[in-house]
């Protein structure tokens, strides 16, 4: 290995080396787990520096994509079946999926490994069992591609709204070629998979000349892992740690009596009582004469009818009071 090879994994390592989890999961994963479909996409709330990075681009918890593809057995090519043993050894019985990672490239690794992360299944609705089957059979065949820091980069650059250098200038971002590339991000090669088969994530839609709406397949290197979360063609499944499904369920949760509201684990503090007004003082009362009418009764505007209803009620009630005494 050389100096430049030996310096790019140490750097690789350090940023994909993953902090530790918080006490309080936010994901409930041993249901998550058990009703997971292969074809789906997991999205995850990374924990290493280069996930934070992924974070502020593109202004979204999630920093990482993978592709669930159940169990060996699960797949039905025997061909892909075979392909996918070259890069995983261990037990035929466990979860596996597919991911890009840096410093690895795309992989095949067992589920569990996001055991304690905060995690979110975006499934595609209506893909029928074919379509999974090939979408899956394209991920197998991305297996061992390196991952593309440069796209990473290039990303980077296009997300941002300030830029020394113009988007598209010395940009990887417009170079798509068809097939299954050599180098990849994530979100890429999960999105290359469901175009693969026609399935919609972000298309571009535009009228065409006779009225009708065309579809056009969106460029796949600017995909990132939100826009599985964003897609109105995704079902959003989540398993929260305390399931509310029961009614007022809320109600018996163990929330804390002391009165602290925390920023974050271990941030907590007591909030101060809101500043008490002081009362406004009372204005000076100020009479104001009221003159008096002089308009000629003749010139008076007319009574309204209720008004005239009600003299006319009381005339007939003197009069009845006349005639009894």
């Amino acid at each position: 290995m050389g100096l430049r090879a030996w310096l790019g994994q140490r750097v690789s390592d350090w940023l994909v080396s993953e902090k530790d989890t918080g006490p309080g999961p936010l994901c409930d994963y041993e249901r998550l787990r058990y009703e997971i479909r292969p074809c789906d996409v997991i999205l995850v709330e990374g924990r290493s520096r280069v996930a934070e990075v992924i974070k502020n681009i593109t202004q979204s918890p999630w920093s990482h994509a993978v592709l669930y593809l159940g169990r060996v057995h699960d797949v039905d090519s025997e061909e892909k079946r075979a392909r996918l043993l070259e890069h995983y050894d261990g037990s035929p019985d466990e979860q596996l999926v597919i991911e890009a990672l840096l410093g690895h490239g795309t992989i095949v690794a067992p589920l569990s490994k996001y055991g304690n992360d905060h995690l979110r299944i975006c499934r595609p609705n209506g893909l029928s069992r074919m379509h999974a089957q090939e979408v899956v059979a394209y991920a197998i065949d991305s297996l061992g591609s390196n991952y593309d820091v440069r796209q990473l980069v290039d990303l980077a650059r296009f997300l941002f709204p300030y830029g020394v250098l113009p988007r598209r200038w010395r940009s990887s971002l417009f170079e798509y070629h068809a097939g299954i590339p050599t180098r990849t991000v994530c979100s890429t090669m999960l999105a290359s998979a469901f175009m693969s088969v026609n399935y919609p994530i972000l298309p571009v839609i535009q009228p065409s000349e006779d009225g009708t709406m065309r579809w056009y397949q969106r460029n796949p290197r600017r995909f990132t892992p939100r826009d599985f979360d964003y897609s109105p063609y995704f079902d959003i499944i989540k398993y929260p740690y305390f399931n509310l499904d029961h009614r007022s369920l809320y109600h018996r949760l163990p929330w804390s009596t002391e009165g602290l509201v925390c920023n974050d684990t271990g941030d907590c503090f007591e909030p101060r009582p809101p500043p008490v007004a002081e009362p406004d003082e009372e204005e000076p009362v100020v009479m104001e004469a009221v003159e008096t009418d002089t308009t000629d009764s003749h010139d008076a505007p007319e009574p309204p009818a209720h008004r005239l209803n009600l003299l006319a009620h009381r005339g007939t009630r003197k009069q009845s009071q006349v005639k009894v005494s």
